[in-house]
């Protein structure tokens, strides 16, 4: 059977009978170099899956500091395929295996 990244980090988390730390991020918040520096800095100290929050105009429900979080990502030139490039990125240069 094939694994995704998350769902072998969640055997290993399981395998290891622990909670795993899984941080969010609001993607581009203040630029998208510093998510990526950040998602590589929080692989390195221990995080197990670093989720990133894709900046959209109205995100009411999501309290005020990820509405202003998704603000200065949206005006510093987030957009989706950016984000995806960073992710990109970001992936080839993890330390964590690719599943297969």
């Amino acid at each position: 059977m094939t694994q995704n990244r998350i769902d072998h980090a969640f055997a290993r988390i399981k395998s290891q009978d622990r909670t795993g730390f899984i941080p969010f991020l609001a993607a581009g918040d203040p630029g998208l170099d510093v998510t990526e520096a950040l998602v590589l800095e929080f692989e390195a100290r221990g995080a197990d899956i670093v989720e990133l929050g894709v900046p959209f105009s109205d995100p009411l429900a999501d309290g005020v500091v990820n509405q202003r979080a998704y603000q200065r990502a949206l005006a510093s030139g987030t957009t989706l395929p950016r984000i995806l490039e960073t992710v990109s990125r970001v992936r080839a240069r993890s330390i964590f295996p690719s599943c297969s």
